[in-house]
């Protein structure tokens, strides 16, 4: 069915039975929201020193530092022969600055010698290929940036050639049309900097060290509707304030969406794709179809937008593609069809990043069609590291929903990209007991999700109350609706990383 959402004109489309999703995500990692940023980046060139070592590498040093504790980032580029195992040395300007929480290596420090070496996964590296290592650490001087790196025990030629410069604060960064560059680093202490690059291993989305996690964040609303609602400072307090891991970036394709001008809403999703990266949160590159709900009908569309947005973001470790919001009235044959037509596309140039593919039924599994989880199982799509949505309302969506999602966690790997703790509609009562019982089933199975919206819409789905996102006010509880309240209480719970 359609419903007016009070914008002006504009129709968002659902159907009675479909669960349409939300996405949430949390961190529990150092905060760093009302902390002053620094930024730097150091390339040393490291020569040959023995049979173990490379021939050569780079290395790339980030620090993000702020009263009293930063968060060093560290990228290692085997540009020689293959290597099995490494050992990093480096000094600290001063003996106050000790590393705390590290990931990816072990690390040891003596004085203000630190130490780093390899851990199994990580230990070989072919030529050309690299490996990311980091710590959280405090420290009592003004520039915890190591002068000098060691590889397996020889000092690295070269050195750090550039200084610390501060970087703005959330409510003075750039806007979306100026956001940051593509390479432009995370921030550390972040969801991005402790998992890196992701993938699906068994049913689980894992990070870097195959470590199973849960995401939790917010889709934003339809970015042609409610772009005043993703800016620098709002994505910020996502990141800070919320603690979410997670920001989906819903772009409608019709809907006054992509067709009207498919240029633009590329751009614009890229904008977000940066923003997000720059605060160390995921982006999830939502293609939201409604209607017709065949997506099959925007095939042509699908390569052309994710063949861009690929080539653009592959390089990126924040993006998952999201490929067919809520297919409808289609049989999963024909989803299928579609996912692995599109998903070679995103291939071609993004060989890594994790797709997620709509299932039958508004993303339902099937359920809101009379079927289940069974003619995915025994069907699957053909092609390597993708998940299948899962959508949801709270107060439509009950426990014959949960019954199905609890069992098909233990089949098929799920993500529930939006869901909401209303009705079908977005509007209507907030259900907090059925939106509790169906976090507490996500996150007893490592279900990563995204609540519908973080926006200002004129109904009760919406994070924020009318007037938010011109005023501004994304800190102030009092600008919560009863559903933002209750979902930034759950985000807000630490991680497990």
């Amino acid at each position: 069915m359609s419903r007016d959402i009070g914008v002006t004109g504009v129709t968002r489309k659902e159907h009675p039975g479909s669960p349409v999703m939300k996405v949430l995500h949390k961190r529990g990692l150092l905060a760093v929201g009302a902390a002053t940023a620094l930024a730097v980046t150091g390339i040393i060139v490291l020569p040959a020193v023995n049979a173990s070592a490379a021939s050569g590498c780079r290395v790339a040093y980030t620090v993000n530092q702020w009263p009293g504790g930063f968060t060093g980032n560290i990228t290692i580029t085997n540009l020689g022969d293959a290597v099995n195992g490494w050992t990093l040395g480096f000094t600290f300007p001063d003996a106050g600055q000790k590393v705390g929480q590290g990931w990816s290596a072990t690390f040891s420090q003596s004085g203000a010698a630190v130490t780093a070496r390899s851990l199994d996964y990580n230990g070989g590296l072919a030529t050309g290929a690299s490996t990311s290592i980091g710590f959280n650490g405090t420290w009592t001087a003004a520039n915890p940036t190591p002068a000098t790196f060691t590889l397996n025990g020889v000092t690295c030629t070269g050195g750090v050639t550039n200084s610390p410069t501060p970087s703005k604060s959330p409510s003075s960064s750039p806007s979306p049309s100026t956001s940051p560059s593509p390479s432009t680093p995370p921030q550390g202490g972040t969801p991005l900097a402790a998992n890196g690059q992701l993938h699906v291993c068994g049913v689980n989305l894992c990070n870097q060290n195959n470590k199973a996690i849960q995401l939790r964040g917010m889709s934003t609303h339809g970015i042609q509707w409610f772009a005043s609602c993703v800016t620098n400072a709002s994505v910020a307090a996502l990141a800070d304030d919320w603690k979410a891991d997670l920001l989906r970036i819903a772009m409608y394709v019709q809907e006054q969406g992509y067709e009207t001008n498919p240029a633009g809403f590329t751009n614009q999703v890229n904008q977000y794709v940066d923003l997000a990266e720059s605060k160390g949160m995921y982006a999830i590159i939502d293609f939201h179809t409604l209607t017709p709900g065949d997506p099959n009908y925007n095939l042509d569309r699908a390569k052309t937008f994710f063949a861009s947005v690929a080539q653009r973001n592959a390089n990126k470790k924040n993006v998952i593609y999201e490929i067919a919001n809520e297919p409808n009235n289609v049989s999963w044959q024909g989803i299928k069809s579609y996912a692995e037509q599109v998903i070679p596309v995103i291939r071609a140039a993004d060989p890594d990043a994790v797709v997620i593919v709509g299932t039958r039924g508004w993303s339902s599994l099937g359920v809101s069609d009379g079927t289940d989880e069974s003619e995915i199982v025994s069907n699957p799509v053909n092609a390597q590291n993708i998940m299948y949505t899962f959508h949801f309302y709270a107060a439509s969506h009950l426990d014959n929903y949960r019954n199905v999602v609890s069992r098909a966690a233990g089949r098929l790997p799920l993500f529930v990209t939006e869901f909401g703790t209303v009705t079908y509609t977005g509007g209507g009562n907030v259900d907090l007991n059925s939106s509790a019982a169906w976090l507490d089933l996500l996150d007893s199975k490592k279900i990563s999700y995204a609540n519908w919206t973080y926006s200002d819409a004129n109904e009760s789905s919406a994070a924020f109350k009318p007037g938010t996102c011109s005023a501004g006010s994304w800190t102030n509880p009092n600008q919560l609706t009863t559903s933002g309240a209750f979902l930034r209480g759950r985000i807000r719970t630490a991680d497990n990383f």
